[in-house]
């Protein structure tokens, strides 16, 4: 089993000193407008003795492009060349390519053999220095520190958390379609440094991520037997969630983490039960004759939305924590499921089967404001960036060989590929790392 070592990844944090005195700057992007236009932004090269400077530059472009907010100047119409980030650039330079934001830096090796980077962020109608950083890291981390640095501007920017130094796990799927080996496997947000997690040839479902541990909770057929897992992600230690009479599926953490919320399948019904991870005791919330699944804490871990049958087809409901007050939200045409809810608390994600076709949805908690994001031959399995304002899901394609990741905003305009080495499914988005 690959070890992680992101999570020793040492990490200095510290504000440069600002060069300039700061004014009240201009560029913003108000992300809850909508549609917004995304702003042009020009990131240069960072100065540095070899190519790393331009991959840094390069990786930090990408994310704000995939963000769908931030429009990267193309490279070929730079007019200076930053010889220097610690002076203040021509701001006419940039002005006259429309490039509202520029990003300058620098990226040194240090005596004991850390990478240093260092970037400033400038208002170039403004004339000013909005925010500028610096990071030391071992040079195998550059992607991470291009990842934060992404996250720094957003952030600067929009007002918001960013979500750039984040992973994902997911299924990573190979072999003909009549016999598909699903393996659980880890990646950056971006679709790079994809590790794989198990190596057998036992079904992998539904891997989970721990809010407050690198810990992930996941189904596994093995030895026939579909059951829940819980995996280490820095030991590989594994070790299965009770020691049901039933199969096991949907796994899901609490918002503390202290807690997973599955369905239990018995007597051809199913229904949710929580356990403690502390003290292994179970409690069981749904008690119906109708198949309840995929549950998914609210973040104050007051509430669950999750989707059942019990009216004849699947649809999603609401209850408390302790399995009170069962209330029905969704009504459209088709059926409903696998709800996940926002870490913001003011949508629940889902997947929406009506027509023939599914699609990737979002609603408020009571049932309101339903409103569909992307719709293909089959879509499935929303999950949520940490700051609640882009899904990943998985698609597979009409003839194509097997399924694949997509991203897409909550404007339902910036949808986005991600590419994996092989085909994938079931995602599942980690918290910002520490």
């Amino acid at each position: 089993m690959m070890k992680r070592t992101f999570i020793r990844l040492m990490i200095a944090f510290a504000g440069m000193t600002m060069m300039f005195a700061p004014a009240h700057a201009v560029v913003e992007i108000n992300i809850n407008k909508g549609n917004v236009e995304p702003l042009p932004i020009a990131v240069t090269d960072f100065i540095s003795g070899n190519e790393l400077g331009a991959q840094i530059s390069q990786v930090i472009a990408a994310d704000l492009q995939r963000s769908g907010l931030f429009a990267p100047v193309d490279k070929g119409a730079f007019i200076e060349k930053i010889a220097n980030p610690d002076q203040q650039p021509r701001f006419e330079d940039w002005k006259v390519i429309n490039a509202q934001a520029l990003v300058t830096g620098r990226v040194t090796r240090e005596s004991d053999g850390r990478l240093r980077a260092e970037f400033r962020l400038w208002d170039t109608f403004a004339g000013q220095q909005m925010t500028g950083q610096q990071f030391f890291t071992q040079p195998e981390n550059w992607r991470r520190v291009a990842h934060i640095i992404a996250d720094a501007i957003y952030e600067r920017v929009t007002g918001e958390k960013g979500y750039f130094d984040t992973r994902v796990v997911f299924v990573s799927e190979s072999g003909p379609k009549t016999a598909r080996q699903r393996q659980l496997a880890i990646m950056d947000q971006d679709g790079f440094n994809v590790r794989q997690l198990t190596n057998s040839k036992d079904i992998v479902l539904t891997p989970r991520f721990s809010p407050s541990r690198q810990e992930v909770t996941y189904m596994s057929f093995e030895g026939n037997q579909p059951r829940v897992y819980l995996l280490q992600l820095e030991t590989g230690q594994r070790e299965v969630v009770g020691n049901f009479p039933g199969m096991t599926f949907a796994p899901r953490f609490s918002p503390d983490g202290q807690k997973v919320i599955m369905s239990l399948q018995q007597e051809g019904n199913s229904n949710i039960y929580t356990m403690d991870l502390r003290s292994r005791t179970t409690t069981r919330l749904t008690n119906t004759a109708a198949i309840d699944t995929s549950p998914s804490y609210s973040p104050d871990g007051a509430r669950i939305v999750f989707e059942s049958d019990r009216g004849g087809r699947q649809q999603l409901y609401v209850m408390g924590a302790d399995g009170s007050g069962q209330t029905r939200i969704s009504f459209g045409d088709g059926s409903y499921s696998t709800p996940v809810w926002s870490p913001r608390g003011d949508l629940i994600a889902f997947t929406k089967q009506s027509g023939g076709k599914f699609s990737i949805g979002v609603m408020k908690p009571d049932g309101s404001g339903e409103r569909i994001l992307t719709t293909g031959f089959h879509n499935e399995g929303p999950t949520w960036a940490p700051n609640g304002r882009v899904l990943m899901f998985f698609r597979q394609n009409a003839g194509a060989g097997g399924p694949q990741l997509y991203s897409i905003d909550l404007t339902g305009y910036n949808e986005q590929a991600i590419k994996t080495p092989a085909f994938a499914s079931d995602p599942a988005w980690s918290p910002l790392l520490e």
